[in-house]
């Protein structure tokens, strides 16, 4: 079925952004293409934004490179800081914007989730591990678009996270009762259709213990523009054109298994606490 506002005529939806001729398929999940992390939990920290902006992020290098990459929704929080507020809010248009400027994203391992706001550590903002090339904005309140994004793509999106309705739903399509003011922000992974009624499958970021083992299937093709939720208002993916940069070199460890010295100081100084170049120039020491 074409979704609203979709090519009249029963024409089939083209593919977004390739200029027409390719029928989106009729149900889509990227979870069975191996493009979708486990289910991760925002807690208390409201960066729902850094969830959405990394979930998309590891769909298209999955996509681009063939490897499933968790990405650091910590880095995200404690350094992009020009628009985006950490756990007070944010965007994923400024997560793609930072992630661009910064030429990379550090790993989940690396730089793990705290459920806090904290300082940006600038030696784990260089380890660009997956890049990105651009994102695109789709046009707002169309659905057909939308469907087009997500048959390429994980794709994230803003909604009402608020609604009671939507706190405590654990099962079945989602019909609301939702208003459209945009306060979360979640990751479409796919869509399908059961029992004549279409439904976007939503990747949240609240644990597995929510929804459907941390999903909800939500309703789409509704007629209503803006969506359930409003889930068309304001969707975003990036793009990926470029391969990832090679791995950096590894710390060098001390005699003392205490302490680690970055690659470009590889020279170990316990005593004084500090992590030397062969020239004798140093940095301070760093703790594993």
């Amino acid at each position: 079925a074409n979704a609203a506002g979709g090519g009249g005529g029963g024409a089939a939806p083209v593919y977004w952004g390739l200029g027409g001729g390719a029928a989106v398929p009729d149900a889509l999940d990227w979870r069975k293409s191996g493009a979708v992390t486990k289910v991760k939990d925002q807690g208390s920290c409201g960066a729902c934004w850094s969830f959405s902006a990394t979930g998309a992020m590891e769909g298209i290098n999955k996509i681009k490179t063939g490897s499933l990459v968790s990405l650091s929704e910590q880095e995200l929080i404690d350094c992009d800081r020009s628009y985006n507020s950490g756990c007070g809010g944010g965007l994923m248009d400024y997560a793609y914007k930072f992630v661009i400027k910064n030429g990379g994203i550090d790993t989940e391992e690396d730089y793990p989730y705290r459920e806090a706001d904290g300082t940006c550590n600038k030696n784990k903002l260089k380890k660009r591990v997956v890049t990105i090339d651009g994102y695109t904005d789709v046009p707002s309140n169309k659905e057909d678009l939308l469907l087009q994004a997500v048959a390429q793509q994980p794709v994230s999106v803003g909604i009402c996270g608020s609604a009671r309705a939507f706190q405590l739903y654990y099962q079945g399509i989602f019909d609301g009762p939702c208003p459209t003011s945009l306060d979360h922000a979640v990751l479409i992974v796919g869509y399908g259709s059961e029992g004549g009624k279409d439904y976007w499958i939503v990747k949240n970021s609240w644990g597995e213990s929510w929804g459907m083992k941390g999903y909800m299937h939500m309703h789409r093709n509704t007629g209503d523009s803006k969506g359930v939720c409003g889930i068309n208002m304001m969707a975003s993916f990036p793009t990926k054109t470029s391969p990832n940069p090679p791995p950096s070199p590894g710390p060098v460890c001390c005699k003392d298994n205490r302490y680690c010295c970055p690659h470009d100081y590889p020279v170990c100084d316990t005593g004084r606490g500090q992590c030397l170049k062969a020239s004798g120039n140093f940095s301070a020491i760093e703790g594993i």
